[in-house]
């Protein structure tokens, strides 16, 4: 498959002469066609929702374009919590899933009317304690061990810090009932940017055996089932993206073989898709400034790992598009170097590409999710403006680049 940037040499030639780069590029119609599609595909559940993973892409305008397609937001901090309300996303809107949770982030959640997924058992006392126990609540599921799709491994649950065992969920349901409780949820993560149209489905089918176990063992019959993120992307362009029509019609099929005849049939099914909404639909746009010849041929951009960690600390793969040479032969070896004084500090190694001269435009994709989010200010490194391409064309800042101002105001009076 080839990947093909959302936008052409000339339309970000003229974008660069109101933008200086490196900043983050976000598709607005690209965005909305995905958010429409996920609620195409799983508008036979009646109470379907998506609540958008903030962490993925933490941008108030992101975040009203989703809540106006429909979508809430799966909270895990409180200052995920405080943007969500600042965009009036609030109540049942929001989910709020976090781990190792202070008492004053409970609070908040309680005072937006949002829905507290507990990640551990001995977090009901100190929900208790802390901020009471609402109305409705949700748990998190750990089964353990490895997940396995067919002959693939595709994650490590026993290894993750997250949720509770089987025997603590129903001590969690059970507990809770007696505390009061009139609506319950359960969520689970088992697999991380799975290309497979499987994962979804066979996840939906662990977690509604586990609804219907619980019912028989508390009494506690499920309101929704939250199935949380997991759904990837396609980084490397050898790869066919998951079709989410096929992924709701298999979730379907689980739906009705397993909850229907447990009298669940009114369950409502919760997504939390951060990554398959935003990362596809989003660009890091840089520019090469430098050319070294050593051991090694490198291309120097403007761009560095404070603006995209997820080469430096996974090793990832980001396609590079060298616009205005996507027809040219790749055939120059290069390492995509940032200006950090980290070896890591690159966006590709040993990558076949055209040659590239200095002042090319370089467009690395799928970065729209965990992109802008994870940077940091390394070396004093400053993180880079957030643009919107609109869907009539236009563009719209929103979010400046940081300024050495900002990097230096939290230092008492250093800038006095």
């Amino acid at each position: 498959m080839l990947k093909k940037p959302f936008v052409t040499k000339d339309q970000l030639e003229e974008i660069c002469k109101k933008y200086p780069t490196p900043f983050h590029l976000y598709d607005e119609a690209g965005i909305r066609k995905t958010a429409r599609d996920l609620y195409k595909a799983f508008s036979w559940n009646k109470g379907f929702k998506e609540y958008f993973a903030v962490k993925a892409t933490p941008n108030p305008t992101i975040l009203k374009i989703l809540a106006e397609e429909g979508c809430g937001t799966d909270c895990s901090s409180l200052t995920e919590l405080m943007m969500s309300e600042r965009c009036g996303i609030v109540g049942k809107n929001i989910m709020f899933s976090s781990n190792d949770t202070p008492a004053e982030e409970f609070i908040k959640c309680r005072e937006l009317g949002g829905i507290i997924n507990l990640d551990d058992i001995t977090h009901i006392d100190f929900l208790k304690e802390t901020a009471g126990i609402p109305d409705t609540i949700c748990c998190r599921f750990n089964p353990g061990g490895v997940f396995e799709l067919g002959t693939d491994i595709m994650d490590n649950p026993g290894d993750a810090k997250y949720g509770m065992t089987r025997p603590q969920l129903t001590e969690a349901y059970k507990r809770l009932k007696d505390l009061g409780v009139k609506e319950f949820g359960l969520h689970a993560f088992l697999a991380s940017n799975t290309v497979s149209n499987e994962y979804y489905p066979e996840l939906a089918r662990i977690l509604f055996q586990v609804a219907v176990e619980i019912k028989e063992e508390t009494g506690v019959e499920l309101s929704f089932i939250n199935l949380s993120g997991g759904i990837g992307i396609p980084y490397t362009p050898d790869k066919e993206p998951n079709d989410i029509f096929v992924i709701g019609e298999g979730v379907r099929k689980a739906f009705e073989e397993v909850l229907v005849p447990a009298g669940l049939g009114d369950v409502k099914i919760f997504t939390e898709l951060g990554r398959y909404i935003l990362a596809p639909n989003g660009h890091l746009v840089t520019r090469a400034i430098h050319e070294k010849h050593t051991h090694k041929e490198y291309i120097g951009v403007d761009a560095c790992a404070a603006n995209l960690m997820r080469p430096a600390i996974y090793g990832a793969y980001h396609h590079i598009t060298v616009m205005g040479k996507e027809k040219e032969p790749c055939d120059h070896m290069y390492d995509i170097t940032g200006s950090l004084c980290e070896n890591n500090d690159k966006f590709a190694v040993d990558r076949m590409l055209p040659k590239i001269d200095k002042g090319d435009l370089l467009v690395i994709h799928d970065t729209g999710a965990h992109g802008f989010s994870m940077g940091y200010n390394y070396n004093g490194r400053l993180r880079s403006a957030e643009i919107l391409l609109k869907e009539d064309g236009t563009t719209k800042m929103i979010r400046r680049a940081e300024t050495p101002q900002d990097y230096f105001a939290t230092l008492e009076g250093f800038w006095d």
